[in-house]
């Protein structure tokens, strides 16, 4: 998605996910937009299940804390949602003007969208606007409202008022085009490895084709290592960071949690390989982020999975890092979770 840059102004990337809360800023005052800060705290266990707030006071006291200890004024905060309860698709329509689509976006959205349409939200995006041909590409984008709703009273809480509230979705596609601009040719996927769920999005020259999520996060692979060896989530966190002097010894169930996850992937792609003579995915490449992305042996297992060249990406492949904005913070370890914040903060808030 295009993100257009305002002067003068600094972003905020507030990311709550299940297992961590995230937090970028971005300074857009300048030529470049250039990174100024960027923090993360863990999440208590169970604070947050199946992206449901099971305890929304402490998720707003723990958001509240970091920001303060980040030196961080919430002023411009750019949040988002996902999950089961909100709708990405790419759809056809009559071909008319903007404002003429926002009349009949609704009645068009009913043939799609799964909910209740008196309580949801929707928006859109023509993908052709300059096409001449009798249908025109929609991106179209429905959530309950509730689940705004839950997301804004939760950052009001907290003593923060979003600017902005997008997509988890879009916002990774932002912090990933500004980084990689040259992986938007062709068909690619981004996997976010997540706590709880991991989500598929297939691009086509830069334009989504699809979002899918797998019910796969690196919190399966931690609880296994908990109940089945005894390990601590201390102990369980290094062993799937790659960072445990025991790794070879728990290898096998890396390899089994890569391998499920990869069979995953390869199915929220299959489509792509319809009307392929080869019977294989026309995938050009598939790019790792979020927290579980450096499990050992993921890239690898998903590379052999799908046939395609797999690499882990980081949000600061390109973007311009202020001295000292990272001096806390392991960046090699970490960058793969920040790129849904950092999407959000190069997003200038209104």
């Amino acid at each position: 998605m295009v993100s257009f840059f305002r002067r003068n102004k600094s972003t905020v990337g507030l990311d709550i996910g299940s297992g961590a809360i995230k937090v970028a800023v971005v300074d857009h005052s300048g030529p470049q937009p250039e990174l100024t800060h960027v923090g993360h705290v863990p999440l208590a266990a169970d604070a947050i299940v199946e992206g449901e707030i099971m305890d929304p006071q402490l998720v707003a006291d723990t958001v509240r804390t970091l920001l303060k200890d980040m030196g961080v004024e919430p002023k411009r905060v750019v949040t988002s949602v996902g999950g089961r309860d909100l709708i990405v698709k790419k759809i056809q329509m009559d071909r008319m003007k903007p404002e003429e689509a926002r009349e009949v976006i609704r009645w068009e959205a009913e043939q799609y969208v799964p909910f209740d349409m008196e309580n949801v939200q929707l928006d859109f995006q023509v993908l052709d606007p300059f096409g001449d041909g009798l249908q025109m590409d929609v991106l179209l984008v429905a959530a309950k409202r509730e689940l705004i709703d839950q997301k804004v009273a939760l950052l009001r809480d907290a003593n923060v008022s979003p600017s902005v509230v997008d997509v988890d979705s879009f916002a990774l596609h932002n912090a990933f085009e500004y980084n990689y601009p040259e992986a938007m040719q062709g068909t690619m996927a981004l996997v976010n490895v997540g706590h709880e769920v991991s989500t598929v999005n297939v691009l086509q020259e830069g334009v989504p084709l699809l979002t899918r999520d797998i019910a796969f996060g690196s919190r399966h692979l931690r609880e296994d290592l908990r109940r089945m060896h005894g390990l601590t989530a201390e102990q369980a966190e290094e062993v799937i960071q790659g960072r445990s002097d025991r790794q070879r010894e728990f290898a096998g169930k890396l390899t089994e949690g890569s391998e499920e996850l990869a069979v995953g992937i390869e199915r929220a792609v299959a489509f792509l390989s319809m009307g392929n003579t080869a019977g294989r995915s026309t995938l050009g490449r598939v790019y790792l982020c979020g927290g579980g992305a450096r499990i050992p042996g993921l890239a690898e297992a998903v590379a052999d999975r799908l046939r395609t060249r797999t690499e882990v990406a980081s949000p600061f492949e390109r973007l311009q890092i202020r001295a000292g904005a990272t001096a806390l913070f392991p960046v090699e370890e970490l960058a793969p979770m920040m790129m849904l914040p950092v999407g959000l903060a190069l997003r200038s808030a209104a």
